[in-house]
């Protein structure tokens, strides 16, 4: 089971990155050529926002049921890089980026001017975005 969800955990980031490009690309376009805040962008904001929180969500299973998850937390572990990073680093930084999209999604919901709706989303999402590429455990990505 482990592996099967390490796996899924790699080939959904592929998805979630592809997402989130898209999303940020598909409400920058909209911002630019001065369209309305619709239905569809919310709606690919949304898909953006589920697959950030499906992916954490596996990440969190991963996480707990990993044979070297909670067992790292020593002095030891975080004097390695490698198991800071899967202990400390990688689950920090992917929580937070995901609150940033979360953050962006609820703030661009309310109602009120577009212009602000379109740059909340491409503020939190891009910051979203450089989170998660920032601390992608790139040395050991499938």
């Amino acid at each position: 089971m482990y592996t099967g969800l390490k796996h899924l955990h790699s080939f959904f980031a592929y998805i979630l990155l592809a997402v989130l490009i898209f999303s940020i690309i598909y409400v920058i376009v909209k911002f630019v050529s001065d369209s309305t805040f619709s239905e569809k962008v919310r709606k690919v904001a949304l898909i953006g926002f589920i697959a950030s929180h499906l992916q954490l969500l596996i990440g969190i299973v991963l996480y707990i049921i990993s044979p070297v998850g909670l067992s790292l937390f020593s002095s030891e572990a975080m004097q390695d890089s490698l198991s800071r990073l899967y202990v400390l680093e990688h689950p920090l930084l992917m929580i937070i980026a995901i609150v940033s999209i979360s953050i962006g999604y609820i703030k661009a919901k309310k109602p009120g001017d577009d212009a602000r709706r379109f740059k909340t989303i491409i503020l939190y999402y891009t910051l979203g975005l450089f989170l998660i590429l920032l601390r992608i455990p790139w040395q050991v990505w499938p």
